[in-house]
C-alpha cells in the first residue's frame, strides 16, 4: 500500500497515533507481560511491526509532497509490477492533481483517479504511455533478463495468471513485513 493523497495522509496520521497509543498501553500492561509473555511480547511486536509501516508510508508521503518540483527526483523500479506505484509517485512529486495530470495526458480525470485507485490495472498500454510522456518520465537504463532455457512453452490461464499474482500480492506483502521487522 501506498498513501496516494491527503485525506489517506490525514486518515494514516490518525491511525499512526492509534498504533503508537496502543503500544504505549501495552508496555504498561505489567500483569500480561507477567503473565503470557509471548502473546504479549506478538501483541507488541505485530502493532510496533504495523508502526513502522505507516511511518514509512508517510516519510514516503512527506518526501514525494516536499519535494521541490524543480529538481528531478529518482524513483526505482524493482519489479515491473511496481510501475503503477511509479506513476503515482511521479504524479506526487510533481505536485500535479489527478485533473491536471489527465488534461497533459489527454485523458479524464475519471480515468486517472479509476486507474490510480485500480493500481493501473485497468489501463491500456497507450494509456500507461501517455501518463508517462506527461510526467516527462525519463527511463535511464532497463535490463530484462529473458531465461530462454526455461521459458515456458505452453499457454498461461487466466487461473494460473491469477494464482501467481496472489502469491506475488502474498509474497510481497511477506518481504514488506520482514524488512520492517528488522
Amino acid at each position: 500500500m501506498m498513501i496516494k493523497n491527503e485525506l489517506e495522509y490525514q486518515v494514516s496520521q490518525e491511525w499512526l497515533e492509534k498504533f503508537e497509543k496502543s503500544i504505549a498501553a501495552i508496555e504498561k500492561d505489567e500483569d500480561n507481560k507477567k503473565n503470557d509473555y509471548e502473546r504479549w511480547k506478538m501483541n507488541r511486536e505485530t502493532l510496533q511491526c504495523h508502526l513502522e509501516k505507516l511511518q514509512a508510508e508517510i516519510a514516503e508521503y512527506d518526501r514525494l509532497t516536499s519535494h521541490d518540483s524543480h529538481t528531478p527526483i529518482v524513483l526505482t523500479l524493482d519489479d515491473i509490477d511496481d510501475l503503477p506505484q511509479i506513476l503515482i509517485r511521479a504524479r506526487m512529486a510533481a505536485k500535479l492533481s489527478q485533473k491536471e495530470l489527465a488534461d497533459l495526458a489527454g485523458l479524464t480525470e475519471e480515468q486517472i483517479k479509476r486507474y490510480e485507485d485500480n493500481d493501473y490495472e485497468d489501463a491500456s498500454f497507450l494509456d500507461v504511455r501517455f501518463i508517462i510522456d506527461a510526467l516527462d518520465i525519463q527511463i535511464q537504463k532497463a535490463e530484462f533478463i529473458v531465461p530462454l532455457d526455461t521459458l515456458r512453452r505452453t499457454p498461461v490461464t487466466k487461473e494460473e495468471l491469477l494464482s501467481s499474482n496472489q502469491r506475488w500480492q502474498s509474497d510481497k506483502v511477506r518481504k514488506k513485513s520482514d524488512v520492517l521487522s528488522q
